[in-house]
């Protein structure tokens, strides 16, 4: 894809998070039912974590409460968690920081960073997380880029997770698209979509439907070791595809 054309799609979801920003953390506020399958893979031990495209910070607010373990006799002990969310809207990194800052075992830092513009070059993590955002990636090689990136940030012995929507699935979700402008109806790939919000403002955002063949090269680029695949969370329980992936 031209790197003009993916600006564009990049620019029409910044734009999203900025007007919806308030109504997707008052709709966005529960954990998703197929995080619960990772938890065994974590280890017990202090836990370092990179939530890629982290949102409203629901994904470490998740980890956080699972490290947190309440015995009979009231006394309450913590796993430390070393937290490093990226987003690229400021609004929704406000609200991260309001509800992570309720959890003293969490160690934060929260950075305002486009993934498309600036993916993450450095540091190594026992986690990466990318949860509904692989969709808002424009072009198909940017995001096997982005995947093989993110291999490259997990520790040996550590594991990426991500979860592609599969919002082309469901007609609930279908009804939502809307017709590309003129000027970009040619320029966009087979599977991108642009799907209107239906809660309050007004806002359209760009969504790519990632199908079991991309999924299956999205998993090849990073080079790591399949642990489970499987289908979880929305309304059927099937709305997200799940890979955990290790790096051996």
């Amino acid at each position: 894809m031209d790197q003009t054309i993916a600006d564009r799609l990049n620019a029409i979801n910044r734009d999203f998070y900025q007007i919806t920003a308030t109504e997707f953390d008052q709709t966005r506020g529960q954990a998703w039912p197929g995080w619960n399958a990772i938890l065994a893979h974590l280890p017990a031990r202090p836990l370092s974590v990179c939530d890629v495209g982290c949102g409203n910070g629901r994904f470490g607010v998740f980890l956080a409460e699972q490290r947190t373990s309440t015995s009979t006799n009231t006394n309450t002990s913590t796993t430390p968690i070393t937290y490093h969310g990226l987003d690229n809207s400021a609004a929704l990194l406000a609200f991260a920081q309001r509800d992570l800052a309720a959890y003293p075992h969490l160690a934060i830092t929260l950075e305002t960073r486009d993934l498309i513009e600036s993916p993450p070059m450095d540091g190594q993590y026992d986690l990466v997380g990318l949860f509904g955002v692989i969709h808002h990636i424009p072009g198909a090689d940017r995001r096997k880029q982005l995947m093989m990136t993110l291999a490259d940030r997990v520790k040996p012995g550590g594991i990426l997770v991500f979860a592609a929507w599969c919002f082309y699935e469901f007609e609930r979700f279908r009804s939502r698209i809307v017709a590309w402008p003129d000027d970009l109806m040619t320029e966009v790939e087979h599977g991108d979509y642009l799907l209107d919000w239906r809660r309050g403002e007004t806002a359209l955002r760009y969504c790519h439907y990632v199908d079991e063949t991309e999924h299956a090269a999205l998993i090849a680029a990073t080079g790591l070791q399949v642990v489970s695949t499987y289908r979880a969370d929305g309304f059927t329980g099937t709305v997200n595809r799940y890979s955990i992936l290790a790096k051996t």
